[in-house]
């Protein structure tokens, strides 16, 4: 598989008018100065993009809206996710990221592809092809035994849904979110953690991004992205180390230490 011409991660970058450079995914905002098919993608999916600099509010669990320029906004929001299930109390909340992490879809055939997604775009269906990472079936069925897991990707819902209907054959899944409930901040689609309604001592995140959790990095369990190497063992390696953690109280220990290890 041609990895630089894959829709949901191909990475470029640009010189911005003022000067600058950054790294973005080539699926973020369209514009009409850019070619028709990099439109298509800019309106459907994101995913890695480049780090930037910790805030200081980031280990905060009170929910702040961050502006594009920064600042942090006084107006409180909502949680994101719905009250907890009583079959789910006491347990972690592990925020599971899509793209490059469970699976890899690309608008380029691919004849082993798991599912064929049709999604429309601009009044045109196109056909998106997703493979899925080595032993995702085992490690979300196992994840889905022990935590409260969650599907947050920057990703637009038309396509992640879908997505995630074919994948989460056993209902791991208790909440979807999707672009919408990221933050936009210095052109990076952050998910805040601090935005779910959680005890961010009982939240991780799973992600191939390090941008996606800038805000919380020690949250994070990183993951290598995924593309097409079917003879990857990341998410079945994973396995041992989460069914340590579901018995933990305070995740933080656990992966600083995971994190010193790796």
């Amino acid at each position: 598989m041609d990895h630089p011409s894959s829709v949901i991660t191909q990475v470029r970058r640009e010189e911005e008018e003022n000067g600058t450079s950054r790294e973005e995914v080539s699926i973020e905002v369209s514009s009409s100065k850019k070619p028709r098919n990099r439109g298509l993608l800019h309106n459907l999916f994101c995913c890695l993009c480049h780090k930037e600099t910790e805030p200081s509010s980031a280990k905060h669990n009170a929910p702040l809206l961050v502006e594009e320029n920064g600042s942090l906004s006084k107006v409180r929001a909502e949680p994101l996710l719905p009250q907890m299930k009583s079959n789910d109390a006491g347990k972690i909340c592990v925020v599971i990221d899509l793209d490059e992490t469970l699976v890899h879809s690309s608008f380029k055939p691919v004849n082993n592809a798991d599912f064929i997604i049709p999604v429309e775009i601009d009044g045109t269906v196109h056909q998106v092809y997703v493979l899925k990472r080595p032993h995702v079936d085992e490690f979300l069925k196992r994840m889905g035994e022990m935590f409260e897991c969650v599907l947050f990707t920057a990703s637009l819902s038309k396509y992640a849904d879908p997505v995630s209907d074919l994948l989460d054959k056993w209902g791991a899944f208790r909440s979807r979110l999707f672009r919408e409930s990221c933050v936009f901040h210095k052109g990076n689609y952050v998910k805040d953690l601090s935005r779910l309604g959680r005890d961010l001592k009982k939240v991780i995140i799973i992600d191939n991004s390090p941008a996606s959790y800038i805000f919380h990095p020690d949250n994070a369990v990183p993951v290598a992205s995924w593309f097409d190497d079917m003879s990857d063992t990341e998410l079945l390696d994973l396995i041992p180390f989460f069914e340590r953690l579901s018995k933990v109280d305070d995740i933080y220990d656990v992966l600083k230490e995971h994190r010193t290890s790796s």
